[in-house]
């Protein structure tokens, strides 16, 4: 029998065929399309994750306008009041304006370097309404644009804080003008070489969950050298130069406090159980911190002053900073009652002892608590001790080798770099103002007005 008898049937049956498959090809062809972009689309940022990182990043801008500045404020002369509250805002305004031009850039922009973060995101290029960045957690994001800003305001208030510790004798421009050279040579390095993830100190496994060393070590060296560079105030040791309102000095430590649980737990970049152990934290050792330095001053002096408290209380948030999401709330309390005697023997018998005149005590309080909080957190990062324990091969020993190594950097590359940009400064616009203008007090011979009138 001839094939070619069949050769109708078979056409009528591979078109019906044809017509009854036609559905499913279809249907298996939109649903590939529809598969395709779904895979390769990326992550979407968490709305919750989003909003946490934008209130927290408002409150590192509520530690700096107004909380830094009424805390230094308040501890120096009525004469200075307006030349520290212009200088902490001047201070932050300009670094705005570095980070978003250059800072981010050499910070996070990319590089494979160990050193700075290159020049790829130089004006926030390629950063954009859609761009992401990361959490600590596999495949959540935030928007690049709040990243950055969060960063932004780190970034602000570190040098501000260095201005403590030369207040009342400084020339505003050279305050300025040292601000930004300082932000650009030694705080972009340190933030890159710790935080970011090619960073020299980063890899070598450094613990600093909020600034330990990027903020606190690295701002209270480059104050210490400020102090002694600059010079004592006139008539140091024998004028009265007493805080001339704890009222403003208390208002402006409580905003710090207030401000620094977006400072700490933000630094979790997400709103998760991390975020929270991180604001249990702040609260304990900072209130640690408080009734410490209390305690030693009944000891040491018959009784506790509101000096010491606002002091304490900036002790336990520096000591606590490096260690926020990483240990437990008993290390932290710890950590807490510690730290505040050894920042009063530095600001009361160290400081005395080699007279360098550091009028807001930066490194006293942020240099020592912030190597104390560095190497604590090493030790109470063990999960024996409540924390939430060390990389793989990781041991408490080599832990806190590794953190002192990270606090030695710091101190050497800012302290080096620090002194050359001081003297650089001194050439340029000069560091000091005249003697006269001293004495007439910086609010009226550097702004032409004053913070209070009769």
């Amino acid at each position: 029998m001839s094939i070619s008898k069949f050769s109708p049937t078979l056409a009528r049956l591979a078109t019906a065929s044809a017509a009854l498959l036609a559905p499913v090809v279809a249907f298996a062809q939109d649903a590939a399309t529809t598969a395709a972009p779904a895979a390769a689309a990326a992550p979407v940022p968490d709305k919750g994750d989003t909003a946490f990182m934008f209130i927290s990043t408002l409150l590192v801008l509520f530690m700096i306008l107004p909380g830094l500045a009424l805390f230094y404020g308040g501890l120096v002369r009525a004469k200075n009041m307006l030349s520290v509250l212009m200088q902490c805002t001047m201070v932050a305004a300009v670094m705005m304006l570095i980070w978003v031009i250059y800072g981010y850039s050499f910070a996070f922009g990319g590089s494979e370097s160990a050193y700075w973060g290159g020049t790829a995101k130089m004006f926030l290029a390629g950063v954009t309404k859609d761009s992401t960045a990361a959490t600590f957690s596999q495949g959540v994001v935030i928007p690049e644009f709040i990243f950055a800003m969060f960063q932004m305001t780190f970034a602000a208030i570190t040098p501000a804080l260095i201005v403590g510790a030369f207040a009342e004798r400084i020339k505003f421009s050279a305050v300025v003008l040292f601000c930004a050279l300082w932000a650009t040579f030694v705080y972009f390095p340190i933030a890159h070489m710790v935080w970011d993830a090619n960073g020299m100190l980063f890899k070598m496994g450094a613990l600093d969950f909020a600034g330990g060393t990027v903020v606190h070590i690295n701002a209270g060296v480059a104050g210490l050298i400020g102090a002694i560079m600059v010079g004592k105030r006139t008539g140091f040791g024998k004028d009265m130069m007493a805080p001339h309102s704890m009222t403003l000095t208390m208002v402006g430590a409580s905003m710090l406090w207030f401000g620094w649980f977006g400072f700490n737990a933000g630094s979790n970049l997400e709103a998760s159980g991390g975020a929270m152990l991180a604001t249990v934290n702040t609260f304990v050792a900072t209130a640690a911190a408080v009734v410490s330095w209390a305690v030693v001053e009944t000891l040491t002096r018959g009784k506790a002053s509101m000096l010491g408290g606002a002091s304490g209380m900036v002790a336990g948030l520096v000591a606590i900073t490096p260690a926020a999401g990483i240990v437990g709330p008993m290390g932290a309390i710890i950590m807490g009652l510690i730290v505040s005697p050894l920042c009063y023997f530095f600001v009361s018998v160290v400081k005395n002892k080699f007279g360098y005149d550091d009028t807001a005590d930066v490194f006293g309080v942020h240099g020592i608590g912030g190597m104390f909080g560095a190497i604590a957190t090493g030790i109470f990062a063990s999960a024996s001790l409540g924390g939430v324990g060390y990389a793989e091969g990781v041991t408490m020993g080599s832990q806190v080798v590794t953190q002192i190594t990270a606090i030695a950097t710091t101190i050497v590359w800012c302290g080096v770099g620090s002194a050359i940009l001081y003297k650089v400064v001194d050439v340029i616009v000069g560091l000091r103002v005249p003697v006269e203008a001293e004495r007439e007090g910086l609010d009226l011979a550097t702004h032409g007005e004053a913070a209070y009138h009769s």
